[in-house]
């Protein structure tokens, strides 16, 4: 990692392709070396200026500067460049989100999981704003549609469970629930909510 770090961008060579200085911006990135990973992607939209990728790089690194009108912008140009780009989508809706804009982050992360299903950021994005607008069963959908590919993963899981309780869907949430728990019974989140699932389904009965 601090080889990363330390590592500039030459005048020559290599700087003329525009994948190797992309990758390069993206190494930077994620090790929290901002300033040279913005110079790197600022030298491959120069490279490739029809490419979407070094304006999402940008926006990214805007939003962790706590630059959310530069961030915008970025993703803006880089939904123009590529309309099927769902890291666009998904940087947008994280903007309008830090806005407390719910409906238009909602649709936005919405439209960031139709094209990519796959996209965890997203779909923990589309949680949150599930809970606050009150709106299940897409969120439901493509959580699902996540752990038919990533079976077992506990965190997207809970949130499933947490949706399925909040909807009234207390017996799907219960086993959800109990299968996390199964893997890991030190998981005081999940037994927290479990124990209030079935004080609700015990209500029910009674």
């Amino acid at each position: 990692m601090d080889m990363i770090k330390e590592t500039k961008i030459p005048d020559t060579g290599w700087t003329q392709h525009y994948d190797v200085v992309k990758e390069l911006g993206d190494c930077h990135a994620s090790v929290g070396n901002f300033r040279e990973a913005q110079r790197c992607y600022e030298k491959a939209t120069s490279l490739a200026p029809d490419e979407a990728g070094p304006y999402i790089g940008i926006g990214v690194i805007a939003l962790q500067e706590g630059k959310t009108a530069d961030a915008e912008v970025a993703f803006k140009v880089a939904k123009r460049l590529d309309p099927q780009s769902s890291k666009a989508y998904c940087g947008l809706a994280m903007i309008r989100q830090n806005k407390g804009q719910w409906s238009e982050s909602f649709e936005l992360y919405l439209k960031c999981l139709e094209l990519d299903s796959d996209n965890l950021t997203a779909l923990l994005g589309l949680f949150q704003m599930s809970c606050q607008m009150g709106s299940f069963s897409k969120v439901i959908h493509y959580l699902e549609v996540y752990l038919d590919m990533h079976p077992g993963d506990a965190s997207v899981m809970f949130c499933l469970a947490t949706l399925h309780f909040k909807d009234g869907r207390v017996h799907e949430a219960r086993e959800i629930l109990q299968s996390i728990l199964a893997q890991d019974a030190s998981n005081t989140d999940v037994a927290d909510l479990l124990e209030e699932v079935e004080h609700t389904l015990a209500q029910t009965v009674v």
